[in-house]
């Protein structure tokens, strides 16, 4: 058994996109066109680091209480976690491509740690080895 997938909630699917593929250098699975169980048009839209097992389906908010969720899905705190083999070249390469850091990299017991924030404002730890 394993968690194949985690959606997020998105404004818009092609700056999400841009986001994971382009500034934290994921790779776009999939990206293929679907219905919503109404019949209105939607994407599938799936990335993942390279070599990950589980992946980030990126959801467009659909209706007013999923908007609200976007960028909040976990109420203000960390709730994603990107470990990375190399902290300093990760954070170095994260910065200069724009990424908001709202916590500056400190060392504790299980590793390096820096809080950024993606597209949508939500928090990520950016975590690498003690």
């Amino acid at each position: 058994m394993q968690i194949d997938l985690v959606a997020l909630i998105v404004d818009a699917y092609d700056p999400a996109i841009e986001f994971f593929t382009g500034v934290l250098g994921f790779d776009l699975v999939e990206d293929s066109p679907s219905l919503t169980n109404d019949g209105r048009p939607k994407r599938w839209v799936v990335v993942r680091p390279s070599g990950a097992q589980t992946g980030i389906l990126l959801v467009r908010a659909d209706g007013e209480r999923q908007a609200g969720a976007v960028g909040d899905q976990a109420a203000g705190r960390v709730g994603f976690f990107l470990r990375v083999d190399d902290f300093d070249a990760a954070y170095q390469r994260m910065t200069e491509a724009g990424v908001t850091f709202v916590r500056e990299p400190r060392t504790e017991p299980y590793g390096r740690v820096a809080v950024f924030l993606d597209i949508a404002g939500n928090r990520w730890d950016l975590l690498g080895a003690p």
